[in-house]
């Protein structure tokens, strides 16, 4: 969103009395009491500027909310940065502009609305009431709304827009952030997030009609319209009949003595991670009693992330033991995402890494292609997908087996690399991100939590019928294919001005627009830089990548090495090290360690 437009109908001898000094504050300020009918989130204002609070005002409405990677995301709050009820409408008046524009058929076609269950008493504001904002702003323009009856997993959303042919869906979800977030994502007609330039487009329609429309407050619409509808049933059933098509070993799953424990975090995921087991045939998991119903303060856990590891999953880890089940999965909240542990001999457990259940999701895929396709079927027909700041282990899998192996920029899958998957008889993607997200087969196009708890399950049956564990089944595939270690974390940074001078020092490192060419005693071979389009392994030195960025808030460093275990993992901590002192010295910009 750009500069503010002109004040609204408000009274002027009241908004006099209370300037600020300052004509562009004053008119964000006239803007915000004049627009926003939350009256939590107007009296959080009104407060503010009754204590002279300016420089709150002006972070809270000198600067608006812009796509990220994950569409919009930002704590929930009253301000033109934050997630509230006004900027969700601006952001649903600007789509519909854009939509208007791109699609003829837009009023017939549709719109998917999506929620979880976050929500924040202080601001009242709730995932449900902006998806009703998100709905009312289109049902008020005669666009027919697919609006789902309660909360869903996220993947749900993708998955309805092209089950129901519609131009486009919105999820309202902050995913796995802290509870204080919200956030809405934005998928395009053929089921994958927007990429560019749609999100810049986007943000210029929202630019030009920032001014709530007639209607747009009107939420009750989706009690009322009659171009609303709720898919929640038709998907729910298609989606699980769906998923059968990559279920390989029904018979052992339904004899299966092996038992599962699952969380959904305070979710969505409960309810649908049962509906997937019994799909597949399986007993349904174990859930965590505490943990198995939605609490927008996910009480029970610091960070509803399950990349946080053992920390988080302590409670699912003591009922496993205490129920003899070997595994635990966790859905995050909406369930978009996955976390496995499972219990070694020694009764420690061990909890995989995002590229450790990517190296076992790729070998399953594969290898149930493999013993599932027909004679004549073609390995090169076969894609599998990782994002750029995944392990290569995939890769090596694909140079080695003979299929073919391609690099997405996160989750926002190029249309090109999409259509290339679903032209092909046999395709089986999976991909993983610092934060647990893979994506089995095409039926959704995104992360998927729902339908990777069940493949892991399927897959941990198959190998105790083998007498393998899958820590002992990715030791094999390391051996088959090269060890590649990794480690992510990341710091956290609440200064947006401290994240913009760590990266223009980066790419000016050595002079203007010089990137680095070391790191401490590293050598450094190439660079990409996703944000600026620029890659120096290119003979062009244009990235082929969408652009994006690939660190944002939380500050996330990815390093991975491939060869001999013993060998690398000392180099590897080593390097881990350099970067951190040479690249984002923590303590000189006050970043804040990850902690779980």
């Amino acid at each position: 969103m750009g500069e503010c437009g002109a004040p609204g109908d408000v009274n002027s001898n009241v908004l006099v009395a209370r300037s600020t000094g300052d004509a562009q504050l004053d008119k964000a300020v006239w803007q915000w009491l004049s627009w926003d009918k939350n009256q939590k989130t107007k009296e959080q204002i009104e407060s503010l500027l009754q204590n002279g609070k300016h420089k709150e005002l002006r972070d809270r409405l000198c600067c608006r909310l812009t796509f990220g990677t994950a569409g919009l995301r930002s704590a929930m709050g009253a301000g033109f940065c934050y997630i509230n009820d006004l900027t969700v409408i601006q952001s649903t008046q600007g789509i519909y502009k854009y939509l208007e524009r791109c699609f003829s058929d837009f009023k017939q076609r549709g719109f998917v609305v999506g929620y979880d269950t976050r929500g924040q008493v202080t601001s009242n504001c709730s995932s449900k009431k902006l998806a009703k904002l998100t709905a009312a702003v289109l049902l008020a323009k005669d666009v027919p709304v697919y609006f789902f009856s309660t909360y869903a997993p996220t993947p749900f959303v993708p998955y309805a827009v092209q089950q129901l042919k519609a131009v486009a869906g919105v999820m309202i979800t902050a995913s796995h952030n802290r509870k204080e977030d919200n956030g809405y994502k934005v998928y395009w007609e053929n089921g994958a997030q927007i990429t560019s330039p749609h999100d810049k487009e986007i943000i210029k329609c929202i630019e030009e009609c920032v001014e709530p429309w007639n209607g747009s407050w009107n939420e009750n619409l989706v009690d009322t319209s009659p171009l609303r509808q709720d898919p929640l049933k038709k998907i729910c059933d298609c989606y699980m009949e769906d998923l059968k098509k990559i279920c390989y070993h029904r018979e052992l799953n339904m004899q299966t003595n092996l038992k599962f424990v699952h969380t959904s975090f305070h979710g969505v995921g409960h309810d649908y991670v049962q509906l997937a087991f019994k799909a597949f045939g399986f007993q349904p998991p174990i859930p965590v009693p505490e943990q198995k119903d939605p609490d927008p303060d996910f009480s029970t856990v610091k960070c509803p992330n399950p990349e946080e590891g053992e920390s988080v999953l302590e409670l699912s880890l003591r009922l496993a033991e205490k129920e003899n089940a070997k595994v635990v999965v966790a859905t995050d909240p909406d369930a978009d995402r996955l976390a496995v542990a499972e219990q070694q001999e020694n009764g420690c457990w061990k909890v995989f890494t995002g590229n450790e259940l990517a190296a076992l999701f790729g070998w399953w895929m594969f290898s149930c292609w493999k013993e599932n396709c027909s004679e004549d079927a073609d390995v090169k027909n076969v894609y599998m997908l990782a994002t750029t700041v995944s392990s290569k282990i995939l890769r090596a899998i694909a140079l080695k087996e003979g299929f073919h192996f391609e690099v997405s920029v996160g989750f926002m899958i190029s249309s090109w690399q999409i259509n290339q998957c679903n032209s092909m008889p046999a395709c089986f993607s999976t991909t993983n991100s610092l934060f647990l997200g893979f994506m089995c087969g095409t039926s959704v196009l995104d992360k998927d939590g729902v339908s990777a708890a069940v493949v892991i399950a399927e897959m941990a049956t198959y190998l105790e019928s083998k007498n393998l564990t899958l820590a002992q089944k990715l030791i094999e595939i390391y051996e088959t294919y090269g060890y590649h270690i990794s480690k992510t974390s990341y710091f956290l940074c609440y200064d947006p001005p401290t994240i913009k001078r760590m990266f223009e020092k980066l790419r000016n490192f050595d002079g203007p627009q010089s990137y680095p060419s070391f790191c401490g005693i590293y050598n450094i071979l190439h660079v990409r830089d996703v944000t600026t389009g620029y890659d120096s392994s290119q003979p062009n030195k244009k990235s082929v990548s969408c652009k994006t960025l690939v660190f944002t808030k939380p500050l996330t460093w990815y390093c991975s090495l491939s060869s001999d275990r013993t060998v690398l993992e000392e180099e590897l901590q080593k390097l881990i090290e350099a970067l951190i002192e040479n690249f984002l010295e923590p303590d000189k910009n006050g970043l804040i360690w990850r902690s779980a």
